[in-house]
């Protein structure tokens, strides 16, 4: 049974560093069993970490149906997007970024959950498949943390103006109603401050792919062997999009297309994009379900450790439960500044306005009732809903949705420029 497909599948192989094994009785000579590919600043990337990825990505196209490119072009894009995870990984220990237990159990959880299975199950199935669960484990807190850094160091580089909302729900309103879109792209990148020469080099390439492509050139294969971006090695996949939530000129060139469509070759400052339209869906009008919540948030700090922070949340859970006023103890106890003082209150929520962790406990906890105590990023909560309605899209909430669809639209080129800003200023030494 195979567990993983294009949209879920992680990379399970362990890095594998042998012991050097030594007998004095015949006096051999220490063995090398494994090598540096790369060095990466003060970290590098293994042989093994490289003949391991390589193998995964192997079996995931051949489980796809789908033809393995040369060793040498696979190998090429492993090594870079190693590298590139190499990189993150050291940003994320510079800037103190972790996963906790908590939310690695929650995304351990998730995937089983997608493969029909509980956490037992799920375990026992990867044993079964003589894949290693604790380096699974380690390998999806990796992969949370790049997740993590990317979302920290290219979120703070995108600023989206009072006026650019206002002259998005003047001009692009309708935006907030569109269908959403099944996307695939091939990125064929230029560098920085690229000369004339580059630039024509890479349009060349990317109208060779094209032609290829309008033959009948399976895409993901071809994002596979060819695309500089950082999905690359998944086929290209973007997932589901709506079009307002795309750099201009690839939103432009989606306009007339239909699934299957393939498009030419968009210029962008990264380099070229070339993208597929595999499907479409939605684009009605939807009443929105809003939540009326409040919550007492407390912190670990300097001066109350976690173990201290979960007692204290504990016992406030015990005092609530003992006819407390929730908003007394909010206004005297949160160590949320702009809630606490208000009793609490968070006034209506809409979904994917809360982090996941308290919209999940939000939506199972009934009108009046207060749940039991939760762990987000932010601290132990515990909250109390208050109140649910149906609500048409009003002028807030189409605020929020124009500075969401604006931030998406930014967000795909400013990782891809920040990727290569990263990349460009790193040491690194290929050594294969």
């Amino acid at each position: 049974m195979k567990l993983f497909n294009a949209g879920s599948a992680k990379y399970w192989r362990t890095l594998s560093i042998g012991l050097l094994a030594c007998s004095p009785l015949l006096q051999a000579a220490p063995e090398k069993l494994d090598g540096i590919a790369a060095i990466v600043n003060d970290g590098v990337v293994l042989e093994s970490q490289l003949k391991d990825r390589v193998a995964i990505v192997t079996e995931q196209l051949q489980s796809r149906n789908q033809r393995v490119p040369p060793k040498s072009i696979l190998d090429s894009q492993v090594i870079d997007r190693l590298i590139l995870d190499n990189l993150l990984l050291q940003i994320a220990e510079q800037q103190g970024i972790k996963v906790s237990d908590r939310q690695l159990n929650e995304s351990i959880a998730s995937i089983a959950a997608r493969n029909g299975m509980d956490l037992a199950q799920f375990r026992n199935a990867l044993i079964a498949e003589g894949r290693d669960y604790v380096s699974a484990r380690e390998q999806i807190r990796k992969e949370l943390l790049i997740s993590q850094v990317q979302q920290s160091n290219v979120s703070r580089r995108i600023k989206i103006s009072d006026q650019e909302v206002q002259h998005f729900l003047k001009t692009d309103s309708a935006g907030l109603n569109q269908p959403e879109l099944l996307l695939s792209f091939i990125l064929i990148s230029i560098p920085e401050q690229a000369s004339p020469e580059q630039i024509q080099a890479a349009e060349s390439n990317a109208s060779q792919l094209h032609q290829e492509l309008l033959k009948g050139a399976d895409f993901a294969e071809a994002a596979i062997a060819a695309s500089s971006a950082p999905n690359a090695l998944n086929g290209g996949d973007l997932g589901w999009r709506k079009q307002s939530e795309l750099p201009e000129d690839i939103a432009q060139a989606l306009t007339n297309m239909q699934p299957g469509d393939i498009s030419q070759p968009i210029r962008s400052p990264s380099g070229f994009y070339i993208v597929q339209l595999r499907d479409k869906r939605g684009g009605e009008i939807q009443m929105v379900e809003q939540t009326k919540v409040r919550h007492i948030l407390l912190k670990p700090s300097e001066i109350r450790s976690a173990e201290q922070t979960q007692r204290m949340i504990n016992s406030v859970a015990s005092r609530l439960q003992a006819g407390e006023s929730f908003a007394t103890l909010a206004k005297e106890l949160s160590d949320d500044p702009g809630s606490g003082s208000e009793g609490g209150e968070l006034g209506w929520a809409q979904p994917g306005q809360m982090v996941p962790e308290f919209e999940q406990v939000m939506n199972a906890t009934a009108i009046n009732e207060i749940s039991q105590p939760f762990e987000s990023r932010f601290g132990w909560h515990i909250l109390q809903v208050e109140a649910r309605r149906q609500q048409d899209l009003g002028d807030q909430i189409r605020e929020n949705q124009a500075r969401s669809i604006l931030n998406k639209r930014k967000y795909s080129e400013e990782l891809a420029n920040w990727l290569r800003e990263i990349r460009a200023e790193a040491y690194v030494d290929i050594k294969i």
